[in-house]
Order: C-alpha cells, then sequence, then structure tokens
C-alpha cells in the first residue's frame, strides 16, 4: 500500500503552467487524461533551484482504468477511514480530495497494514469509551497513529439478573437505589461487589461486568470504575491501557498514544 502521511508530497497535474516541471517538494502526481486520472511517481531534481524544478524520473503507478476520484471530500486525518473508503471503490487507486482542497490518495490499500487496538466497554447506559474512540476517530485525531479499532461492546441489559448497578442503565431493580435482602443474583463489578458486601453481607451471587475482564486481546484500551487501576501496563497477561469511567476525550486521547507508543516501542 502506498498512502502518503502528508498531502503535501502529493500534486496535481491538470495544467502545465510553467511546463513540464514539478514543485520541489512533490513525490507523486495526479495528471488527468481523456478518460479520467491516473498516477505518477516523479523525481524532482534534487540539485536545481527554485520551487518549480526539472523531473528527472516518472513513473505510472496507476492507469486511468485503475483509478477513481472518490466523490465526496473527506478528512484526509481520518486515515484508516480513508482505507475503508478507498476499499469499498473496488479500485486500486483512489483519489481523494479534502475540505481544504488538498489531495491524497490510497493505492493498493490495506487495512492489515494497520495496527488493531481493542475497546471493551459495556452498555448501557452509554459505551462511553467507545463513543469516544469512534468521534475522535471521524475527527481525524487518531489518524496519524494508523490504528484501527475493534469494539467488543457487552450488552449488560442481557444477563440474567436480579439487580443491576444503577437506574442511569434503565433498570427497574438496582444497587444504588433498591434494598438488598439476600441471595440476589447481581451483575455488578469490583464497585458494586465492595458496596453489597459492606451493606448486606455475602449472601449474595455476582456476575462481573467490569469491561477489564473481558479483556483477551492486546493491546487493548478498556474503561473501569476503579480509579487505582487507571495507567498503561500489563493486566491479565495483556497490553494495554485503561481509562477510568467518566474519562474525558483528552483523557482517552492521550491514553490511547501512550498505549500504542508504548507497544510498538516494545513490539516493533
Amino acid at each position: 500500500m502506498i498512502f502518503p502521511p502528508e498531502c503535501k508530497v502529493v500534486g496535481h497535474a491538470f495544467e502545465k503552467p510553467v511546463g513540464d516541471k514539478v514543485y520541489f517538494l512533490s513525490e507523486y502526481l495526479v495528471r488527468r487524461v481523456e478518460d479520467g486520472f491516473e498516477l505518477l511517481k516523479v523525481t524532482p531534481d534534487p540539485d536545481g533551484t527554485g520551487m518549480m524544478r526539472d523531473i528527472l524520473h516518472e513513473e505510472v503507478l496507476s492507469t486511468a482504468d485503475e483509478t477513481v476520484l472518490y466523490s465526496e471530500r473527506v478528512n484526509q486525518h481520518d486515515r484508516a477511514g480513508m482505507v475503508r473508503r478507498a476499499l469499498s471503490t473496488g479500485k486500486r487507486c483512489t483519489i481523494f480530495g479534502a475540505m481544504d482542497e488538498h489531495m491524497n490518495f490510497v493505492l493498493d490499500p490495506d487495512l492489515s497494514l494497520f495496527q488493531k487496538v481493542h475497546v471493551y466497554d459495556i452498555r448501557p447506559p452509554r459505551a462511553n469509551l467507545s463513543v469516544t474512540i469512534e468521534e475522535l476517530e471521524e475527527a481525524g485525531l487518531l489518524g496519524e497513529l494508523n490504528c484501527t479499532f475493534s469494539h467488543h461492546i457487552r450488552d449488560i441489559s442481557t444477563i440474567n439478573a436480579d439487580v443491576f448497578p444503577c437506574r442511569a442503565g434503565g433498570f427497574t431493580r438496582t444497587l444504588d437505589m433498591d434494598r438488598m435482602t439476600g441471595g440476589e443474583r447481581v451483575a455488578g463489578c469490583l464497585t458494586g461487589k465492595q458496596l453489597y458486601e459492606e451493606c448486606y453481607g455475602t449472601n449474595y451471587s455476582r456476575i462481573d461486568i467490569c469491561p477489564l475482564s473481558q479483556v483477551n486481546e492486546e493491546p487493548f484500551i478498556a474503561r473501569c470504575c476503579r480509579k487505582e487501576r487507571s495507567g498503561i501496563g500489563e493486566y491479565n497477561g495483556y497490553f494495554g491501557a485503561v481509562v477510568h469511567w467518566g474519562a474525558s476525550p483528552k483523557t482517552v486521547l492521550d491514553a490511547v498514544y501512550g498505549m500504542v507508543a508504548a507497544w510498538r516501542e516494545h513490539h516493533g
């Protein structure tokens, strides 16, 4: 796959106002031809002077029948999203226009070259970590990591339990609002366990719903209501990051960047 990290190396050759010269930073050119567009790799003269340079070498990487101009402008910082869109076209090369009129392209798209990060969360209520990561991706704030995210969201409403954590999830019998009498099947995490046992004793059974307990792949990011678990490291043999239940988008963003950097440092 060829997917330039920055659009400044991609030029367009729709016209030739200064003849057969290219901008000195150009590595690729999108050239308009009679039946569409083709993609060229170019080598500007490194010994030349000025902003526009003679071309020492050019090579056609993708012909017009292999190339398509994507129908919508995209956020070019959402790199995984661009690869997915390129795959959807069925062409070897997809050219993208951006909101700011810059161009980029994806040639021979392949998402397997991106690092997969596993996201563990629960609902209801809102799977806040998962949704936040999707929003950060869409905004382009995670693009430079070259990662994809696999979301593992457990729906705790399907659990056969008598009691759930709180009314915020829409449940009718919950630890935060109802008195326990003993013998209940409780869907809860360590905090729920602590609350029940401090107030009512140990005559109950618990179904663990903590997202961190679901982790079975790495690298990962998970949400947990125990602040002392927050951070980057190994949990139950898997490497990843844990953020607190109400973590802000900035906290989530920093956790993903820090975790991916640490993972790559140890795994290349």
